[in-house]
Parts: C-alpha cells; sequence; structure tokens
C-alpha cells in the first residue's frame, strides 16, 4: 500500500479548484489514474482525500455494519455525507465542491499534509493552529497513541 508523503501550502480559487505541487501530482501517479474521494473528516474540519482502492477497503467494513441499527444508520449516513469523486484535470488541478470548501472553511491560503494512504485538505490558519501544541502535549499524546506498540506487535506474532 501506498502512503502520501509531505505538507504544501497551496492556493485554492474562486471556483475551488486546487493547483496541486508537482510532487504531490507525481506521488498520486501511483494510483493508475482512478478518481479519488474526497470526504469531510470525522474529527476536524478540514478535508480528507483518499485513493479509490483505500476507500473502497474503508467501504467493505462499513457495509458490513447492521444497517437495522440505528446509530450504524446514523454513522453511515453522517460519515459518506458530502462524499464526492473527483480526478485531476489535464493542468494538474483538483476540484473542491462548494459545500465540502464551506465544510472545511477553506479561504485562498491552503495545506495539504499527508496522512498516510490518504492527505488531507485544510484552512492554512486551522492548520497551524491543530498543529500548534506544546512539546510536552505532543509526547503525551505521542507516548499515549504509541507507548505500548511493541506490545501490540508482539501479540501479533
Amino acid at each position: 500500500m501506498k502512503n502520501f508523503i509531505g505538507t504544501y501550502e497551496c492556493k485554492i480559487d474562486d471556483k475551488g479548484r486546487i493547483k496541486l505541487p508537482a510532487s504531490l501530482t507525481k506521488q498520486m501517479e501511483h494510483f493508475a489514474d482512478e478518481p479519488f474521494v474526497i470526504k469531510r473528516s470525522v474529527f476536524q474540519k478540514c478535508l480528507e482525500v483518499y485513493p479509490m482502492k483505500p476507500w473502497e477497503k474503508l467501504m467493505a467494513k462499513i457495509n458490513g455494519l447492521n444497517r437495522f441499527v440505528k446509530k450504524n444508520a446514523d454513522f453511515i449516513r453522517m460519515f459518506t455525507a458530502g462524499v464526492k469523486t473527483a480526478e485531476l484535470d489535464n493542468v494538474g488541478r483538483l476540484q473542491i465542491s462548494k459545500d465540502l470548501t464551506q465544510f472545511a472553511n477553506l479561504g485562498k491560503d491552503i495545506v495539504i499534509t499527508s496522512a498516510g494512504e490518504l492527505f488531507e485538505i485544510w484552512d492554512k490558519d486551522s492548520y497551524e493552529q491543530v498543529i500548534s501544541v506544546s512539546e510536552s502535549d505532543f509526547a503525551s499524546l505521542a507516548e499515549d497513541v504509541m507507548g505500548n506498540l511493541n506490545e501490540i506487535d508482539n501479540e501479533n506474532l
């Protein structure tokens, strides 16, 4: 599975088009000209952009949920709200719909940042606020999230 790498500052035009940096479009070539899926993030006011194969893998898990359980049906509806497919145009631009642009409060200046098998699109000011945690706060978060990784890996052997 391919992962995206990098953080890029870009601009979005009045029509919602983002001219992607060449290094990012080069990484996107690994996905064989398949469309990408753009959706609202669950936890932040940003957008997530998935290549089609990772999106289909995620949707296979979601489609396994019992839709006769109300909270599952509510989750599926909210998770897929506003989902769009998109392809790069012939000059390397990605079109973001108006509703998704409004959800993420995208101004002219944006940040595109890698997040493993997907990348995120942020309003620049919002992104700066989210990543401006103190070193001790990040160290504590890193310990909470990754501190027992060896224990988990050993259990899977």
